[in-house]
């Protein structure tokens, strides 16, 4: 039976993260999961606007929900962009928790958000919308055993009491996952740990640092590939390992994906609409 869930896309995965979003929608629809995108939808405000002022960055997601609740009539959105999701989460917490932000929010947006929208990021909709039983039922072309890092990165589980992560240190619904698909997750102890995010642009040696810290605990705890759900930490994980290469000779390259092209492929979407090309790391031995 098909669910359907309103789909916010956000900016990332309109623009640079193309991959994302073809391999999301391609893997809802092998999972019988109707994605209807917001009509109209509009920048949730990262990260610019939760810097500069807290009111506009708490209305331009509650406007979006507000367009799931009173427009569309639906309870769910997907928002796999963890940026983006945290948003949107923030601005709900924030609302249900003051009456004074709620009236102040509900005057700039122009009309109310009651609570009514539940906002799922990537893991939430494999795990929870579809669910493990039925995304392994749907599994066509499982995968070998491979060993999987999962990488939460900061913002798909903290703060707590806005995410409401079922473990915010150590989570383990992306490791049910890819388990579910037939890959191996593996214990490692950098799940969560920051990758540098936006310092990419400003203060790329830190986020080299970073990021090799990361994906070295991953080959060390045996991964063969690392699945991420953020358009930002795919970036710095798949892009920053070139500039590593230069000042580490014996440096050894990880692929880093996305974890809608890993269900995808397990699923029986095709290479081409799961975009595995586009990737800096080669992703194709480890999918094959």
């Amino acid at each position: 039976m098909s669910k359907t869930l309103a789909y916010y896309p956000g900016c990332s995965l309109h623009g640079t993260s193309g991959e994302f979003d073809a391999s999301f929608r391609a893997s809802a629809r092998k999972l019988d999961l109707t994605l209807l995108e917001i009509p109209g939808w509009e920048c949730c405000g990262n990260t610019a606007a939760h810097s500069i002022n807290r009111l506009l960055a708490t209305a331009l997601p509650v406007n979006e929900l507000a367009k799931v609740e009173q427009d569309m009539k639906l309870d769910a959105v997907a928002v796999p962009c963890a940026a983006c999701f945290s948003r949107f989460k923030t601005g709900a917490h924030e609302v249900a928790e003051s009456a004074e932000t709620a009236a102040d929010v509900r005057a700039v947006v122009g009309r109310p958000y009651d609570g009514g929208v539940s906002v799922q990021n990537l893991v939430d909709v494999y795990h929870d919308a579809v669910g493990l039983e039925e995304l392994a039922a749907k599994v066509t072309k499982p995968f070998g055993g491979l060993k999987i890092a999962c990488y939460y990165g900061c913002l798909l589980t903290r703060p707590p009491k806005v995410t409401l992560a079922e473990d915010p240190e150590y989570p383990t619904h992306m490791d049910a996952v890819v388990k579910a698909i037939g890959c191996e997750p593996v214990d490692w102890n950098y799940k969560t740990d920051c990758c540098g995010a936006s310092l990419a642009l400003t203060e790329q040696g830190i986020v080299d640092d970073l990021v090799a810290r990361i994906l070295n605990d991953a080959k060390a705890c045996g991964a063969d590939a690392v699945a991420v759900a953020c358009p930002l930490c795919q970036v710095n994980l798949d892009g920053r390992q070139s500039e590593i290469l230069r000042t580490q000779k014996d440096w050894q390259t990880i692929p880093v994906i996305f974890l809608s092209q890993l269900v995808g492929r397990a699923v029986g979407v095709s290479d081409k609409e799961l975009g595995l090309k586009k990737h800096l790391v080669d992703v194709m031995a480890v999918m094959a």
